[in-house]
C-alpha cells in the first residue's frame, strides 16, 4: 500500500515512517498542508495519515479539499488537539478516524490496518484468486493452506495486481505502488520482482501474464506465466 504522511513535526514523522515501512508500506512524507494537497492531487494513495496543525495549509483544509474533489482514500488524523468539539467537526468533515497525540504505535499500527482492511477489501478481510489467497492487512498470502514466503517488495507487487483482478496494470502503476519519494525503483528492479514473484506462484495455477505494451495482468490459469502478443 502507498500512504501519504502529513506532519511537520520531524521526530514524529521519522517514527511513523520507519513503522509503516516496516509493515511493508511505500511512504511518501511532506511537512506542510500545501506539499500535501499537491500530492493528493499528483499521486495516487491508499491512504493519507493527517496532522491539523500544518504550515501554510492546516491540515482541515486539506482534508476539506481532498473530500471537495470527490477522493474517497481513508484520512486518519492524527493531532494533538483533543477537544470533542474539534473531533467532531474533522470526523464530519470526512475523516475516517482520529486519533491524539501522544499514542503508542501499537495503536496507530492497528488503526492503521483497520482502516486500509476496510478500503483495500471493502471490509472482506482476504482476497482470493483461485487457490491464491491473501490477507492484505497482515501481509500475509497462501496457496491453499501453504505460506507464501515473499518480501515486502514481492507481497506490494502481488498486491498492487490483485486490487486489479481484472484489469491490465501498466509498469509505471506498479512502480508508484512499489517505491516512495526516497526510494526510487528502477525498470530492472521491477523486472527482478516480477521474475522472483512468478518463480513463487509457479505450479499454483494463478500467474503474472504479461501483456506486451500494455503491462502485466494476475489471473488464474495455468499458463498464465506466459506472454500475450
Amino acid at each position: 500500500m502507498r500512504i501519504l504522511l502529513a506532519e511537520d513535526d520531524p521526530s514524529i514523522a521519522e517514527g511513523i515512517c520507519s513503522s509503516l515501512r516496516q509493515g511493508g508500506h511505500a511512504v511518501d512524507h511532506v511537512a506542510s498542508g500545501s506539499l500535501a494537497d499537491t500530492a493528493l492531487r499528483d499521486h495516487e494513495y491508499d491512504l493519507l495519515v493527517l496532522d491539523l496543525g500544518l504550515p501554510q495549509l492546516d491540515g482541515t483544509e486539506v482534508l476539506k479539499r481532498l473530500r471537495s474533489r470527490g477522493a474517497g482514500m481513508p484520512v486518519l488524523v492524527v493531532t494533538a488537539r483533543d477537544g470533542l468539539p474539534e473531533r467532531i467537526r474533522v470526523l464530519d468533515l470526512g475523516a475516517d478516524d482520529y486519533l491524539v497525540k501522544p499514542f503508542a504505535l501499537s495503536e496507530f499500527e492497528a488503526r492503521v490496518r483497520a482502516l486500509l482492511r476496510r478500503a483495500s477489501s471493502r471490509g472482506v478481510p482476504e482476497l482470493q484468486l483461485g487457490r491464491l489467497r491473501l490477507d492484505l492487512p497482515g501481509h500475509r498470502a497462501w496457496i491453499d493452506e501453504t505460506a507464501l514466503e515473499l518480501t515486502a517488495r514481492e507481497f506490494g507487487l502481488l498486491e498492487a495486481l490483485a486490487l486489479r483482478p481484472d484489469r491490465v496494470t501498466s509498469r509505471a502503476q506498479l512502480i508508484e505502488a512499489l517505491c516512495d519519494w526516497d526510494q526510487e525503483l528502477t525498470d530492472n528492479g521491477l523486472d527482478i520482482a516480477i521474475h522472483r514473484l512468478r518463480r513463487k506462484l509457479h505450479g499454483s495455477g494463478t500467474g503474472v501474464r504479461t501483456i506486451r505494451g500494455l503491462g502485466y495482468l494476475l489471473e488464474e490459469a495455468e499458463a498464465a506465466d506466459g506472454d500475450l502478443e
